[in-house]
């Protein structure tokens, strides 16, 4: 894998994107059928594919928050262990915090805090990266 940056930290799952993708079309496809052949089964595949597309996208939602906690508890030992302090950040700016090079991090969540700088503005920001390589 190319090295880690601003450019290039996202990641995307192809069969996350592949499964929202067949959910919705499940989900279409009952709603058609219930449509075209009114019946008490069929009326009941609606909420069941709908519960099938609710699934992966709560399941993602919650490990986001998840991971967004994690984050925010070893930015904030981070930014200690560096003699700074985490108070006055929002969870997001130490999201964004993450990606910054020890020599740089307390002057940019300095800036951040005095700025109001956000998750985008903070990577941007960053000229040292520090590739986050765990992030789902």
């Amino acid at each position: 894998m190319a090295e880690q940056s601003f450019q290039n930290h996202t990641a995307r799952s192809p069969l996350y994107l592949f499964l929202l993708v067949l959910n919705l079309a499940l989900v279409i496809s009952a709603i058609i059928h219930v449509v075209q052949e009114h019946s008490r089964a069929n009326m009941l595949l609606v909420p069941v594919t709908f519960s099938l597309l609710l699934a992966p996208l709560l399941t993602r939602m919650y490990a986001t928050k998840n991971q967004d906690r994690i984050i925010r508890l070893e930015e904030t030992l981070r930014l200690q262990r560096l003699g700074a302090s985490a108070d006055g950040l929002t969870v997001k700016q130490l999201v964004g915090l993450r990606f910054a090079s020890d020599g740089e991090v307390v002057a940019l969540a300095a800036r951040a805090k005095a700025e109001g700088l956000d998750t985008k503005q903070i990577k941007a920001a960053v000229v040292q990266w520090r590739a986050d390589e765990h992030r789902v």
